[in-house]
């Protein structure tokens, strides 16, 4: 795999997967996607590895998808293997972008979130949009206190990325607010949803999620990988892959809608008028009771 994408590391039972654009937050595009997708494959075959790590280099773990660096390859062909749709390129409108996010964003998040040993994310920094896909397809997220997440998404006139877990995730309630207003929330508000798992001081982050995929390598390797298996199959029958199916067409709608009616689907917006968009970053700390403002 490209180096100057992902990287890989092994440490004893470990697997250290870390995207490494961080000149551009890490922004996903599908060289990124299909180095994340090699990498996992590695780790998934390597009968000494136990555990799997999600990072990001530089300041952020991921700021969404890419839609405006240099290296966006949205007209790139890639050997496809999420499934058997065909490929994007050549191809216009709606049947470009449906093949190719049904490949590289929803194909691919549903793959890895079945690879049967226990992922965890290590989030610091921003986790938007594309993002969360990222981090909601791992098992565990471990966040530093400055870690923020948010889905603005709805911006565009889009409702909600394509891998769709936000009721699943937070509850549906708490996914309307968050869709709603678009706003960036912090780590301690993302544990108090139940997005996350654990909150610590950004200097603890690494070691604290060395020693948790430590202490999950200790478990038997067919019993981890069964009890991941029974609880995706509990939350499929709660209805997330048949949410996901649903959303997914509301969301290209939405991009058709924006092309036939604005200047493209993405409804005019770039990386620089989303990161500029208002935001009220609420903080980690805060002492409120849920609810409380």
């Amino acid at each position: 795999m490209p180096d100057d994408v992902v990287r890989y590391a092994v440490d004893g039972p470990i697997a250290r997967v870390t995207m490494n654009r961080p000149e551009f937050g890490n922004a996903q595009n599908s060289a990124m996607t299909y180095a994340l997708d090699d990498a996992f494959y590695r780790a998934a075959a390597d009968d000494e590895i136990a555990v799997v790590v999600l990072a990001g280099a530089g300041r952020h773990f991921s700021a969404g998808h890419d839609i405006g660096t240099p290296g966006r390859d949205i007209d790139r062909s890639f050997d496809r293997r999420a499934g058997l749709w065909w490929d994007h390129v050549g191809k216009f409108g709606g049947d470009s972008r449906y093949a190719r996010e049904q490949e590289v964003y929803l194909g691919m998040c549903r793959r890895w979130r079945e690879l049967p040993k226990p992922m965890i994310a290590q989030v610091h920094g921003a986790c938007i949009a594309g993002g969360l896909m990222l981090a909601w397809v791992c098992d565990l997220i471990v966040a530093a206190a400055d870690a923020f997440f948010a889905d603005p998404v709805v911006r565009m006139g889009i409702p909600g990325v394509e891998y769709f877990a936000h009721p699943w995730v937070m509850g549906p309630r708490h996914a309307k607010e968050f869709l709603f207003l678009g706003e960036r929330i912090g780590a301690a508000r993302a544990y108090q949803l139940g997005m996350i798992n654990r909150v610590v001081p950004p200097e603890d982050l690494a070691a604290e999620v060395t020693t948790l995929a430590t202490k999950i390598s200790a478990m038997p390797r067919l019993g981890l990988a069964l009890t991941k298996k029974a609880v995706n199959q509990a939350e499929d029958a709660m209805g997330l892959q048949v949410g996901m199916d649903s959303v997914f067409g509301l969301h290209h709608l939405a991009h058709a809608h924006n092309a036939e009616v604005g200047a493209d689907s993405l409804a005019g917006h770039d990386a620089r008028s989303m990161r500029d968009a208002p935001q009220r970053h609420e903080q980690g700390d805060r002492d409120q009771q849920p609810g409380e403002r």
